[in-house]
This record gives structure tokens, sequence and C-alpha cells, in this order.
């Protein structure tokens, strides 16, 4: 494939055009990059004063997948199950819309690598997140020390 090289007036008209629409872009990407981080610390405050005083500073997700369900069941929720709100992904046409925990999730557990998920939340400190979705992976490929790892690192955390 050959690259057409553009002409003085086509890369002219594309430095105008940014020049023209940089005074719209970034007021909005400001605003954008704000709005999140003031959901960021709203539900941060929700957490430190819903949950915490409950004794519940965990968010546990999980799913009813054949690779991970019995391990994080067996290894991982008794570790944290009174300390937790639990979600488990596999019912999450049953979630209600706009519960904290289901809020916590979207915002934490981001797009990818979501479950199994745990956010450990701490008073006045950003949270920990132990994603065990890469480490399953490679338990699915007969090596357990990635998720033996995490385990133990959310073992020490708590």
């Amino acid at each position: 494939m050959i690259r057409q090289k553009r002409t003085f007036s086509q890369r002219l008209k594309n430095r105008a055009l940014l020049v023209l629409l940089l005074p719209f872009v970034l007021p909005l990407g400001f605003l954008a990059v704000t709005l999140h981080l003031l959901y960021r610390i709203v539900l941060y405050l929700l957490v430190w004063t819903l949950w915490l005083p409950r004794g519940k500073d965990i968010l546990f997700v999980y799913s009813d997948s054949p690779i991970c369900r019995e391990y994080m069941e067996t290894q991982v929720l008794p570790l944290v199950q009174e300390r937790a709100v639990v979600l488990n992904w596999s019912e999450r046409k049953r979630w209600l819309t706009w519960s904290l925990g289901v809020a916590v999730f979207r915002h934490f557990g981001g797009h990818r690598e979501f479950n199994p998920l745990v956010v450990l939340f701490r008073p006045v400190r950003s949270a920990r997140i132990f994603r065990f979705w890469p480490a399953f992976k490679d338990l699915e490929h007969g090596y357990n020390g990635p998720v033996e790892r995490l385990r133990q690192d959310l073992l020490s955390a708590l």
C-alpha cells in the first residue's frame, strides 16, 4: 500500500481545524475528568460512611464460571465473607441498578479483567484492587502460581 503525501494546503486545513476546535474540546475534556474524579470521591465517601462502620470494607465479585467459582468460594470468600459485600456476576440481571455495591463495582472494576475481583477499602486511603482474571487464565493452563500469589497478597493486605 502506497502512502499518499498530504499537500501543504491539506496540512494547513487540518491544523486550522484543530486550532478552531481546541477551545471547545479542552474544556469538555477538563469537565469529563473533573466529573470522573468527583464521582470517585463520592463513591469513596459513601463506602467510608456507609460500609466501613458496619464492618464491610470489601467488595467481592465472582461468577458461576467453572474455571473460578469453586476456587473463589472455597479459598478466597472464607477469608473475606464477614467483611464483604458480595456480587455474583452471573446474577447481574437481578442486581439493583442504583445500589452502592453495583456502582462501586462498575467504577472500580473497569471494563476488562473485572471478574473475579476483590476491592479492599481502607479509611482515608485508596482502595486495593485484586484482579483474579489473569491469574485464572494461567490456572486454566495448569499454572497455579499467580492465583496463589494473588491470594497470599490479599491475605497479607487483610
